[in-house]
């Protein structure tokens, strides 16, 4: 692996390393936390929650981690024949299927529909008892292709 390939599956693995481990976070204990408030507390703390996530910083890891790996997955292309090939199509794959496709896909739509809930209106209760399992149960799956693309993105640096 030559070094701007090394370099750059570094970077896309740190990076999904990194978005995994904000996505653990949210499965292992946030999302929990905010179950136990009540409904409207809940959806307050998540709203504010979802206008705070955008920042340059996270925006950064999580799309500039999204660039890194649909570029590992052009490259694969061009170093086929190297054992470490399939390891940056299968790894830059499961980032941006597992976690870009249902960011975009499920959460970003459960998050601007759920901005538009009043916290103490009526059916606000049973719309976040669905958001709360819905979003976490998918977000599972983000956290476990971040992760899985990390240690994908790895083994191609070692292999390589």
């Amino acid at each position: 692996m030559n070094g701007l390939l090394f370099a750059l599956t570094f970077v896309a693995a740190l990076g999904c390393g990194v978005i995994a481990g904000v996505f653990f976070a949210f499965s292992a204990f946030v999302m929990s936390a905010l179950a136990r408030l009540p409904a409207q507390q809940g959806i307050a703390a998540m709203q504010a929650v979802n206008v705070a996530a955008i920042t340059p910083a996270f925006m950064a890891a999580l799309f500039g981690t999204a660039l890194a790996c649909g570029t590992l997955i052009v490259s694969s292309f061009l170093v086929w024949g190297e054992p470490f090939a399939g390891y940056l199509l299968t790894g830059g794959a499961l980032y941006l299927v597992g976690t870009i496709v249902t960011t975009v896909a499920y959460h970003v739509p459960r998050n601007e529909a759920l901005a538009r809930i009043e916290p103490h209106g009526a059916g606000a209760e049973d719309h976040w008892s669905r958001y709360l399992r819905g979003w976490t149960a998918w977000n599972h799956l983000r956290f476990a292709a971040a992760l899985a693309a990390a240690a994908t993105l790895t083994i191609a640096l070692r292999i390589g």
